[in-house]
């Protein structure tokens, strides 16, 4: 891979948006859980349904979004995705029924995926060069962390100053009234980084990285290589820690009996690991194989999980809950900030890089389809600390086959 030149600021306008544009289907209801199934007035399988539909248009959005990524610059795609996901937010403020929540996340899949995410992963290659890709991926994903805990605590004391820690004496209207702050904040912060990406975000040799048409042969091109079929079963196993992350704040309500408050700021003590975990990686673990590091990622997410399912984890020991959560976070983060960084091993070539991702992706964030559902139904079906085992149980299978996985990828492209 040629080096290509870009501005300084490119990398940081890329990780302010790699990360904004994902708070309003995902990182709010990960952080405000309880709340959201309270305001919305739906329950976790409801909850988990709108993030199927999501994943529904995303997986259509992968197949797709992959090719237009080769073929026009990353700055107007990515500029248009972040007003178009702002937009949404105005729709989200107004609580609306089941049936058009569901259309909106459905609407989110289309514009965080569709002319986002390949984008943004090939911008993030192209920054990085061959000899920097876990440098590029890391500082992505650790500079992604930073700001999404940044947006998080902004959000919970957004939230904190409309509401009582307890929520003693209040109605769902004043706790609508309280999220709806919330809502606006992060709408209009999408729409300015929106702005921001596209005055700033330009280079000057794009016509370097695109291709001149989308061709069918350049799927099958891309299909051929072993590397492909390899992430999208490393990325999809990895992707279901990241999704698990999503019931911290339930389990601190559920069995630790911690406040609605008191779980949004645990899951945001779990947003400022994931930058921390990022950046070591970069700092002091950049002369390591990144592929082998892929592997104890997952032993070390496998081992998170099986504590979690042990049902040791209670409130009577809140203690071993925070050391939990950081094992969980160490493997679960660590991953996020690896997978992509392979990507050059693997022998894909750059022009072909929206494309391979787009591929990989239609496989390796299939969770966003079964995975909602399927939590939502342990825990509704099987509730307090029963229903949490059984979901970090699955999260420790998964683990132990992107271990294999990993394991495999290193074998055939270590270097020696």
């Amino acid at each position: 891979m040629e080096k290509i030149k870009a501005p300084w600021y490119y990398l940081s306008l890329l990780i302010l948006a790699g990360e904004s544009v994902f708070f309003l289907p995902y990182v709010l209801s990960r952080i405000f859980r309880p709340t959201v199934l309270e305001v919305f007035e739906i329950d976790n399988v409801e909850l988990g349904l709108c993030f199927s539909v999501y994943g529904m248009v995303a997986i259509i959005s992968y197949l797709f979004g992959g090719p237009i990524a080769d073929k026009y610059p990353p700055r107007k795609l990515i500029s248009m995705a972040l007003f178009l996901t702002s937009l949404g937010g105005v729709v989200y403020a107004t609580f609306p029924s089941f049936f058009v929540l569901k259309m909106l996340y459905g609407y989110w899949g289309f514009t965080t995926v569709l002319l986002f995410w390949s984008p943004m992963i090939k911008a993030a290659r192209i920054w990085g060069t061959s000899a920097s890709q876990l440098k590029a991926f890391g500082w992505l994903e650790g500079g992604r962390g930073i700001v999404g805990a940044f947006i998080a605590s902004m959000g919970v004391l957004i939230f904190a100053l409309f509401i009582n820690e307890d929520h003693a004496g209040l109605g769902i209207e004043e706790r609508r009234s309280a999220f709806k702050y919330v809502i606006y904040f992060t709408s209009i912060l999408v729409a300015c980084v929106g702005v921001l990406v596209w005055f700033l975000l330009k280079m000057n040799e794009q016509k370097e990285v695109v291709i001149e048409k989308i061709e069918l042969d350049k799927v099958f091109e891309v299909l051929r290589l072993p590397a492909v079929w390899l992430l999208m079963l490393i990325i999809m196993c990895a992707y279901m820690g990241y999704k698990t992350t999503d019931v911290i704040s339930l389990y601190a309500r559920d069995v630790m009996q911690y406040s609605q408050v008191k779980s949004a700021k645990i899951a945001t003590f779990l947003l400022y690991a994931r930058p921390v975990i990022a950046i070591f990686i970069v700092l002091f673990l950049n002369r390591l194989e990144s592929t082998f590091m892929l592997f104890l990622g997952f032993v070390v997410s496998c081992i998170g999980a099986l504590l979690f399912s042990s049902g040791l984890i209670s409130q009577s020991f809140p203690i071993s809950f925070m050391l939990s959560i950081i094992v969980l976070a160490v493997g679960v983060y660590g991953l996020r900030a690896l997978y992509f960084s392979i990507m050059e091993k693997g022998q894909i070539p750059l022009k072909l890089t929206g494309t391979a991702v787009g591929l990989v992706s239609l496989v390796g964030y299939a969770p966003d389809i079964f995975s909602g559902p399927l939590i939502g139904y342990f825990l509704d079906d099987y509730p307090g600390i029963q229903g949490h085992q059984y979901v970090f149980l699955m999260l420790a299978i998964f683990s132990f086959f992107g271990a294999v996985a990993s394991l495999r990828y290193y074998v055939l492209y270590r270097t020696y």
